[in-house]
């Protein structure tokens, strides 16, 4: 495992050429967590081991830019990585929307392998009584290593059950070509012990658990810090 500072301060010098500086931002906020294990898209991404991670972002109106650094592990050799986003976070009909272009890359990846892909990725929130929901659309015209065209389809629900407390649930779908489709869920609750520190306790699964160790279902904690 990397030692803690180094996804934040990857974090930091990668997003720096996105935004233009803190001070022209509207908003700048982080996020500095570890995670009993590293999740993407339903799976283990981090070959059971302990995952600390880091977020930046800074917005200005809609408008935002956020990088994403968590530790990972792979049978393709990656020890690392990287999310960087461009969105837009408009309000129409009652929807809260978030729509992003994701670069995600890989470092450490053997050579030949297709670590450095891009994302497209729309979400439509809305709250329906006392469950917020939100409808998860992302697409990859070309995806990591031999997958090509791929996309995830997610819905996810959560209630609050006290002021501090969120319970929340997701069921998913990913179809690609040239890798493996499933389907994946999660569920699990969210606890606040102050207005920066939040716990989360989550079963994550999948329907194809033949297809290796990162399909298989898991228990996981995470601790994260916000600023």
């Amino acid at each position: 495992m990397r030692l803690f500072v180094a996804p934040f301060s990857i974090a930091v010098v990668a997003l720096a050429p996105v935004v233009p500086s803190v001070a022209e931002a509207q908003s700048f906020s982080g996020e500095l967590g570890v995670a009993s294990q590293y999740i993407g898209k339903g799976l283990g991404k981090s070959d059971g081991d302990i995952a600390p991670f880091a977020k930046v972002e800074g917005a200005l109106g809609q408008a935002y830019a956020s990088v994403l650094v968590s530790d990972a592990a792979g049978a393709q050799g990656y020890d690392m990585e990287i999310v960087s986003t461009l969105g837009w976070r408009p309000k129409a009909a009652g929807f809260a929307f978030d729509l992003g272009v994701l670069n995600r890359d890989l470092p450490g990846s053997r050579a030949g392998v297709d670590a450095d892909y891009w994302e497209y990725q729309a979400d439509a929130a809305r709250k329906l009584g006392p469950v917020a929901t939100r409808l998860r659309v992302n697409y990859s015209p070309d995806g990591f290593a031999a997958t090509r065209a791929a996309w995830w389809l997610e819905l996810q629900g959560a209630v609050a059950v006290s002021a501090a407390t969120k319970v929340s649930a997701a069921v998913a779908n990913r179809m690609a070509d040239g890798g493996v489709d499933y389907n994946a869920w999660n569920l699990g609750a969210k606890h606040r012990l102050t207005d920066a520190v939040a716990l989360d306790l989550r079963w994550y699964d999948t329907d194809r658990h033949s297809a290796g160790e990162p399909y298989e279902s898991r228990l996981v904690a995470s601790a994260a810090y916000s600023f």
